[in-house]
């Protein structure tokens, strides 16, 4: 399914796409990406997602396996939510950790810790025809700590574990803040930025 960037964001140029089933995911891309002038659709797409401890080694292998699939400029990102206590889990299986624990469960496990540090990292990975064989990578981090409850907005604004984390130099949980404010901390838009100037630059002609 392909689903086009915002038209507050209308498509120039070349095109990339973002292989993803998740739609917070994407419209937090296309907001950073459109704002950059870099068109960008969602295909769901599921890459090939092997068992690893590296992140970069997950996101290089799904995007070379949707490459395969639909041979279009494509970006997947994998992250981890990596906390200091718990010997960096759930780390780059934060997915399924969110899917039988929750954030309640993260919460249990924190009880009576005073260590509540944590990070969330990113790779955005990128396939073309040129990098078919070698994707590019690129990382992002956000440093925070754990809350001792879900903090949501007014309008339940976040998913996974946006509720129950704080980056450092906010007093807000990333699912109280708003896009943009997200944007402004997150791992996920670091890894983007970089990705983004690496393709402006090499894509300025195009």
């Amino acid at each position: 399914m392909l689903k086009n960037a915002n038209p507050e964001f209308p498509l120039k140029g070349k095109m990339i796409f973002f292989a993803t089933a998740n739609i917070h995911k994407f419209n937090e891309a296309r907001h950073i990406l459109g704002n950059l002038e870099i068109a960008i659709g969602m295909l769901k797409l599921k890459g090939d997602e092997i068992q690893s401890d590296n992140l970069q080694e997950i996101a290089e292998k799904s995007v070379q396996t949707a490459y395969k699939q639909c041979l279009l400029p494509i970006i997947v990102e994998d992250a981890g939510l990596f906390i200091d206590t718990l010997q960096g889990f759930p780390g780059p299986y934060a997915a399924y950790a969110y899917k039988t624990l929750n954030n309640n469960g993260i919460l249990k496990l924190l009880e009576n810790k005073e260590n509540r540090q944590a990070t969330f990292k990113s790779i955005i990975s990128y396939c073309d025809d040129q990098t078919r064989f070698d994707p590019l990578s690129f990382y992002g981090q956000s440093q925070g700590t754990i809350t001792t409850q879900e903090r949501h907005g007014q309008d339940k604004r976040g998913f996974g574990f946006d509720p129950i984390f704080q980056p450092n130099n906010s007093p807000k949980t990333f699912a109280e803040m708003t896009m943009q404010e997200k944007n402004s901390h997150s791992h996920r838009a670091e890894a983007l930025h970089k990705f983004a100037q690496w393709y402006k630059s090499n894509h300025a002609t195009e």
